[in-house]
């Protein structure tokens, strides 16, 4: 299995065991907020086969309908990741505040904070060994995901918190513990949807990035300058477009040479994924 693969699935297998186990314990005990937090673990799994699809359709190779490539679509998944995420949000907001405004206590006991404890433990664990991997593979897809497993784990936390002050005698911890779970879900959905559209709208590098892009061609002997560079995401990866000076003297040959080292230096960044080099003469071309 592809290492990429790796972290959803360990991802789909933790949830569904997770999100059963406390839907179980949350209807048996009538906990709104584990009842939320098995219905956040739920959405994850739903979000990890939806990321799993996003990978596999994102790694194709270039064809005629996508001359350069498939990147968009992992950051278009991402986008909807977060998406779905808002919507649980507001369900899990929404049944919490009920539950508040219609009062009623329930009774805590060692099995719901066993099954809570555990919960914190395994998504702090999947969330570390996603994101590792999500960022060392440059995937948008995995990073959206480990940050699922955060939410979860900080939830869970908010739940053990309502709990536990549901048990010394706050009639109110079950269900505001459910809203802390909902705001959690907020950040992470929004985080993650403003994170992706910047990648689906053609943002941009950062100032350091492009210097970085310049700085690499300036170091290829023979390019006496750069300008007219342009830069932007599509997908994850960077399309870049520049053009470099080369000196009068050199023969067509020899400008070309300059012109593939400047892009094979430049798609040796992690980031970029093609550059576009174009051949100025010094004092002659512009």
């Amino acid at each position: 299995m592809e290492e990429v693969y790796r972290p959803i699935w360990v991802s789909i297998l933790g949830n569904v065991l997770l999100s059963l186990l406390k839907l179980a314990v949350g209807f048996m005990y009538s906990s709104i907020a584990l009842i939320s937090d098995g219905v956040h673990s739920l959405s994850d799994v739903i979000t990890s086969v939806i990321g799993y699809a996003g990978i596999r359709i994102s790694s194709k190779p270039p064809d005629k309908s996508h001359p350069f490539g498939h990147s968009r679509f992992e950051p278009l998944v991402a986008f909807l990741i977060g998406e779905a995420l808002l919507i649980v949000a507001y369900e899990i907001g929404r049944d919490a505040v009920y539950r508040i405004i219609e009062g009623g206590a329930i009774e805590v006991n060692s099995i719901m904070l066993g099954v809570t404890l555990l919960s914190i433990l395994s998504k702090e664990l999947m969330f570390r060994y996603s994101v590792h991997i999500g960022r060392k593979l440059n995937s948008q897809i995995l990073v959206a995901d480990a940050y699922h497993h955060r939410s979860d784990a900080l939830s869970s936390v908010a739940v053990l918190i309502g709990l536990g002050a549901q048990e010394l005698g706050f009639m109110y911890g079950d269900s505001i513990a459910g809203l802390v779970v909902a705001v959690f879900l907020l950040k992470v959905s929004l985080d993650i949807i403003l994170e992706n559209l910047r990648y689906l709208t053609g943002q941009a590098p950062s100032f350091e990035v492009c210097e970085e892009i310049k700085e690499r061609a300036l170091g290829v002997p023979n390019v006496l300058g750069v300008h007219d560079l342009r830069a932007h995401y599509v997908g994850s990866k960077l399309h870049v477009e520049l053009h470099i000076e080369v000196p009068p003297e050199l023969s067509l040959k020899e400008a070309h040479d300059v012109s593939e080292e400047v892009k094979r230096v430049i798609e040796s960044l992690p980031e970029v994924e093609v550059a576009f080099v174009h051949v100025d003469i010094k004092g002659v071309t512009e």
